[in-house]
């Protein structure tokens, strides 16, 4: 999914997996931001890249955000295998339509497109746990960073430098546990004054055993209540339902622990639901 418009995603989860040897580690820090650009409109979704060398591996362990709410509604870290791009910030916006003399409009990637990372409202930094990173570079999908802000300003805003971004902290040395992140989104619309329960699910199917450990919402003002939860069938047939995370999307949209220690293994189903309440008097689509 690229270019999170409206009221979607509705939960995200971040994953760990079993890989190769541990170890102690040298941290090192790297900046990717938007190079001084001067956004052109209230509401706007730019994209800056930055090519991983291929001939090492990197892993990403930890994310500081530097920016602000006032200027940034969110922020997103998209792992690609191709840019969307080669230019050095582009539109990217799922819906945008750059006509003569605009910006040009891409997707984030061209090709592999992953999330690594996402933040809004203020969140603080994440630090994943201990001996566990996300991969780049060499024997990795992974070639590009991509990072895309979404512009929510005040008129007197408009036309502004920022330079919103990320400090990612990363380590040359293998690391026993890789992480990942799986989105589930949601689609729909919310008629006027009306209460819609959102809900998406996925099997899994592959043959990995994972470890949640982390989940992040994700609404805008229509957003009450999300939640996501582990289905397993048990001995007796019956469905299981775990649940891994619930919150208040309005709350600083930050990664927090998951509510129960599980594994998620093929067959299972990975299910979320957005509460969406609307005081408005016309309906209200998603996208």
């Amino acid at each position: 999914m690229v270019g999170w418009r409206g009221l979607l995603p509705c939960w995200l989860a971040l994953w760990a997996l079993a890989a190769g040897p541990a170890g102690a580690y040298k941290l090192e820090t790297y900046s990717i931001a938007m190079p001084n650009v001067k956004p052109s409109s209230e509401e706007l979704y730019l994209c800056t890249p930055i090519k991983v060398d291929s001939q090492k591996s990197y892993y990403i362990v930890g994310f500081e955000p530097n920016a602000t709410m006032h200027t940034a509604h969110h922020m997103l870290l998209f792992g690609c295998t191709s840019p969307g791009s080669k230019l050095p910030v582009w539109n990217c916006g799922e819906m945008s339509k750059a006509s003569s003399g605009e910006m040009t409009s891409a997707s984030p990637c061209g090709s592999g497109t992953q999330i690594i990372y996402a933040w809004a409202l203020d969140a603080p930094k994440l630090e994943l746990p201990e001996d566990v990173g996300f991969q780049v570079g060499k024997d990795s999908n992974i070639k590009y960073l991509v990072l895309q802000v979404h512009y929510h300003l005040a008129p007197e805003k408009v036309g502004l430098p920022d330079s919103s971004g990320l400090f990612l902290h990363f380590t040359e040395r293998p690391l026993p546990k890789l992480a990942g992140v799986y989105l589930l989104g949601t689609s729909g619309s919310i008629g006027p004054r009306a209460t819609e329960h959102m809900e998406t699910s996925c099997q899994i199917d592959e043959g990995k055993v994972v470890h949640p450990f982390a989940y992040r919402t994700h609404t805008h003002k229509l957003g009450k209540v999300v939640s996501g939860y582990k289905v397993e069938v048990d001995k007796s047939g019956k469905n299981k339902w775990t649940l891994l995370g619930k919150r208040d999307p309005m709350t600083p949209q930050m990664f927090y622990p998951i509510e129960s220690k599980v594994t998620v293994r093929k067959g299972d189903t990975l299910a979320a639901r957005c509460t969406m309440v609307s005081d408005r008097d016309f309906t209200t689509q998603i996208g």
